[in-house]
């Protein structure tokens, strides 16, 4: 029996739902003889399988971040699909088909309606923010589910516009005020603030200004890096100039690995904070290393790994994975699988759906309450996103690995 991929009793806010959610989500395996194949082929008729599109940067701008969301879908369909998804009285499986958008929002927003006529019942995807607000508001006027892999509070924003998207990332508030108890915890009274150009950058202008009004740490500048590509030398001569305490850089790869090398060429010598959009080899390798040594970023806690002891089923489900992850490529699994946790959410709306209707899955997406691999989530029929604040880590720069701080 395939181990369910989320367990609502790990998170303390909702362990009251546990019960409810067990009967849900334990709901994995289908009657004896009724398996669909091994591997990611499905037995079952096209017209009974989970048709979920997925537009991802696979070029381009952001795919240093997409490629680990399509193995992540890859291995979990695949997953999915040695037991099948029980719906109804119909055991059903997932098909997967994935399309490279190359990080422009206009193709991504004429995929999610070409797959959506091909009878995509779902759709996935988008790890930036541009690509992401594209295919929400694609998703709404077909109305069809949407859950975005991408950052920007924006995204789910405003609900009554956004009710068929939901969000897997975290908010942009719950990574700014992390970042504020840090700061105040390293003692940095003054810093400059290093935001992304777009809709990512845009949520972190706003929260880390809330979180740094209600701490003892002043923000002493705000500068908005250019569009990725080109030279960021005078956004980071600004944002280091006065010689702040420290600078955070809010934005995603491979821009926060430039920002920080430029940061240092303007002679900051002090520290850097990441949001997790920064969390990617592409930051910590090659002519970003010596750069970025000793920086700190707030992330999914799902990046220390599984642990050696799985105590609980989220756990298991997580060793399984990163075991999977590592024997077809060789590497960890460890930057926040969110395309994985997005197709265990569809499934464990279409068991509760009995139906792979997309009004039906909406409406029981936002009844989810889960523990994922890349952490939890709560969504609600007033809040589609994102991840729990207490699935969120801090993590230090060492040698070119991140490690667990706090």
């Amino acid at each position: 029996m395939a181990t369910p991929a989320f367990d609502s009793t790990m998170l303390t806010r909702r362990g009251v739902l546990a019960a409810a959610a067990g009967s849900l989500l334990l709901a994995g395996c289908g009657p004896q003889g009724q398996r669909p194949g091994d591997g990611g082929t499905s037995s079952a008729p096209g017209d009974q399988d989970l048709f979920v599109g997925a537009s991802l940067e696979l070029s381009g701008r952001g795919a240093a971040l997409a490629l680990f969301q399509r193995r992540a879908l890859e291995i979990t369909a695949e997953s999915l699909n040695r037991t099948g998804i029980q719906v109804g009285t119909l055991l059903r499986s997932i098909r997967l088909e994935v399309r490279d958008n190359g990080g422009n929002p206009e193709v991504a927003a004429r995929q999610a309606a070409e797959l959506t006529r091909a009878g995509a019942q779902a759709l996935v995807g988008g790890v930036l923010g541009e690509t992401a607000a594209a295919l929400a508001a694609a998703a709404q006027r077909l109305k069809t589910p949407y859950l975005s892999l991408g950052y920007g509070d924006r995204i789910v924003l405003p609900l009554q516009e956004r009710t068929f998207s939901f969000k897997l990332t975290p908010d942009g508030a719950d990574v700014a005020r992390r970042l504020a108890d840090l700061l105040e915890s390293q003692r940095i009274s003054r810093v400059a603030l290093l935001a992304a150009d777009g809709p990512h950058g845009d949520s972190g202008v706003r929260a880390v200004r809330d979180a740094l009004d209600n701490s003892r740490v002043d923000l002493v500048r705000t500068v908005r890096l250019p569009e990725t590509g080109r030279s960021f030398r005078s956004a980071a001569e600004r944002a280091a100039a006065g010689d702040p305490d420290g600078v955070i850089v809010w934005g995603t790869a491979p821009d926060s690995g430039d920002a920080a090398r430029e940061l240092r060429r303007a002679g900051h010598r002090g520290p850097l904070f990441f949001d997790a959009g920064a969390v990617a080899d592409d930051t910590v390798n090659g002519t970003n290393a010596a750069a970025v040594d000793g920086a700190y970023a707030v992330h999914p806690a799902c990046l220390g790994g599984s642990p050696l002891t799985a105590t609980s089923s989220a756990q298991v489900a997580r060793q399984d994975f990163d075991r999977r992850y590592i024997q077809r490529h060789g590497t960890s699994a460890a930057f926040a699988p969110y395309a994985s946790d997005a197709l265990q959410l569809l499934a464990a709306a279409a068991r509760k759906a009995t139906s792979l209707d997309r009004g039906r899955l909406r409406a029981f997406l936002q009844t989810q309450m889960a523990e994922g691999i890349a952490g939890g989530y709560a969504f609600t029929e007033g809040r589609h996103g994102g991840m729990e604040a207490d699935s969120l880590g801090v993590y230090l720069v060492s040698q070119g690995s991140w490690t667990r701080y706090a």
